[in-house]
């Protein structure tokens, strides 16, 4: 089974991204870092163990990666939002071979001490509209959560909604099985988190 490993909020820019998180749940986020393989960088927020919330943006400092971005960040436009969750994985080829197609082809990472294989769509598209997971396999014991500073924020909640939504249903079926997750119909895809923090309950959406 597959485990929720941390959500992603894009933004046009990290300094428009983390100001729309800290202000609607009310603490700071953390250092990052860049990602050159994807010509990106990221802040980030601890929701708990194994568990956390990333600000995603490109990184205008850094060369075009030659391919397109994850989580379709080359078409992103308007407010930051909540765009994609992301799954760990202990096997990411077993997890593949059960995920729709285009769910993507793994890919060596690396940000200072972390190592990781994650599945990256050929288009930077996600299936469902972005609304089906990434898919993540950390190597070796590093992970973010474990690194950054305790904030009091729990996710309580993830809500999918979607059009097909009984389709998606089907494609997660046997996949992960959290009780965070609830799936909805809805004339057009969105996420939506509901994060308890120190202020009281949020959503980011």
């Amino acid at each position: 089974m597959l485990s929720l490993d941390h959500l992603a909020i894009s933004a046009e820019t990290l300094e428009a991204g983390m100001a729309a998180v800290e202000e609607r749940l009310e603490v700071r986020l953390s250092p990052g870092g860049r990602h050159a393989a994807m010509g990106t960088h990221n802040r980030l927020l601890r929701l708990g163990p194994g568990l956390y919330l990333e600000v995603i943006a490109i990184d205008p400092a850094a060369p075009a990666p030659g391919r397109p971005r994850w989580f379709d960040l080359d078409r992103f436009a308007g407010p930051p939002r909540l765009t994609n969750w992301i799954v760990r994985c202990d096997d990411l080829d077993a997890a593949l071979a059960r995920a729709p197609s285009g769910s993507g082809r793994p890919i060596e990472l690396a940000r200072g001490d972390l190592r990781w294989r994650m599945a990256v769509p050929e288009d930077g598209r996600l299936p469902f509209d972005g609304l089906f997971p990434a898919l993540i396999d950390w190597q070796g014991a590093a992970h973010p959560a474990g690194l950054l500073p305790e904030t009091g924020c729990r996710l309580a909640a993830l809500e999918l909604h979607h059009p097909r939504a009984d389709e998606l249903r089907l494609a997660l079926r046997g996949l992960i099985d959290d009780p965070r997750i609830a799936l909805h119909q809805a004339p057009a895809p969105a996420l939506r988190a509901l994060i308890d923090t120190p202020s009281g309950r949020r959503a980011l959406e």
